[in-house]
Order: C-alpha cells, then structure tokens, then sequence
C-alpha cells in the first residue's frame, strides 16, 4: 500500500464544508474570498505525487473538478487532466467526463489498500472520514483560512482513540497556512 495523503481546504475553526461556494451554502465561498493566489495551482504541494500517484475522489467533488479542469491547459490543470483519478460513489455510473477517472470497484477501504501508488484523497470528507475510521490515512496537508465559519461538517470528528501527529511543515500561501503532518 502507497502512502495515503489527505488534503483540504480548512477553515480556522476547523470546517471543510463549502470552501469555493458551490455547494449554495449561507456560509459557503470562505476560502475563495481570500482570492485566487490562495487556492490556486499546486497549493498543496503535490509535485511528484500528480506524476506518479493516484486522486481518491467522492462523488460531488468529482463532478467539481470534472466540470473545471478539462477545459484548462495551465500546468497544474494539464497535471490534474492526467493523473489516474478514482472515484467513489455508489451513484455515478459514467465517469468518462473527465479523462483517466475510473469508479471504484467495490469497498473504497479495500481499493486503498491494494493501491500500491501513493493516494490522494481531496475534499471528500465523507471518504477522508471513512479513511480516518480505518486509520489509513498517513498524512495530512491542510490549507487553513482566516475565517470562522461557524457551521458544516468539521474535517476531524469523534474518535475512539487519540491520533498522534506531527507536523513536518508549515508555509504561509497568500492568506492561508500550508501545514503537513504526518502520523507519528
């Protein structure tokens, strides 16, 4: 199994709901505010990882970046066109709208842990939580934004046990703070 690398958009008190406003949410559009040098490009980093690796993808941000990327040709976007995406969703049937997207066949968890490239996983939190359930994921890279949001779904929920990170990096990227931890 690969390394499994979760990314988000993270608001500064703590929530990942409705960074970019689509999702039509009262408090939706938090991250976007800041402009386009805070969520552009490869802000998370990824480098190599979008050359060699695989993107794990629920289903709604699946048909976001569908609907983005293949009309762009810059070089972040001609990385994201290419690399293998998988996608998890037991109500897509057709992922050919976006090339190199294949649905995940049966359980997401079993699919992660045959993956032998490094995996992905951005802005599905349902799939970042089931993947946090099963402690699989081994890194984090979270964009926090100045806002307080007040309201949506938080990127860590309960959990029966403590999980113990560290942080191997952190950068300012226009507005927000790039930090990298990792599983200690």
């Amino acid at each position: 199994m690969g390394t499994v690398i979760a990314i988000a958009f993270v608001s500064l008190d703590g929530y990942v709901t409705d960074p970019d406003g689509s999702g039509g949410t009262p408090y939706g559009g938090w991250a976007f505010r800041h402009g386009p040098e805070a969520v552009g490009g490869d802000k998370f980093r990824l480098g190599a990882l979008l050359d060699d690796g695989v993107l794990l993808l629920g289903r709604r941000t699946w048909e976001l970046f569908s609907g983005l990327f293949p009309q762009r040709a810059d070089d972040f976007s001609t990385k994201m066109n290419k690399i293998p995406k998988l996608v998890a969703s037991h109500r897509l049937t057709d992922v050919s709208g976006w090339s190199n997207s294949t649905l995940v066949d049966g359980d997401v968890v079993d699919a992660v842990r045959r993956e032998e490239r490094d995996v992905v996983v951005t802005g599905s939190s349902s799939v970042i939580h089931l993947l946090q359930e099963h402690e699989l994921i081994d890194e984090y890279r979270l964009l926090t934004f100045p806002s307080i949001v007040g309201a949506g779904e938080r990127l860590f929920g309960p959990t029966s046990s403590p999980v113990h990170l560290t942080c191997v990096a952190s950068d300012q990227a226009g507005a927000a703070v790039l930090t990298q931890y990792r599983r200690a």
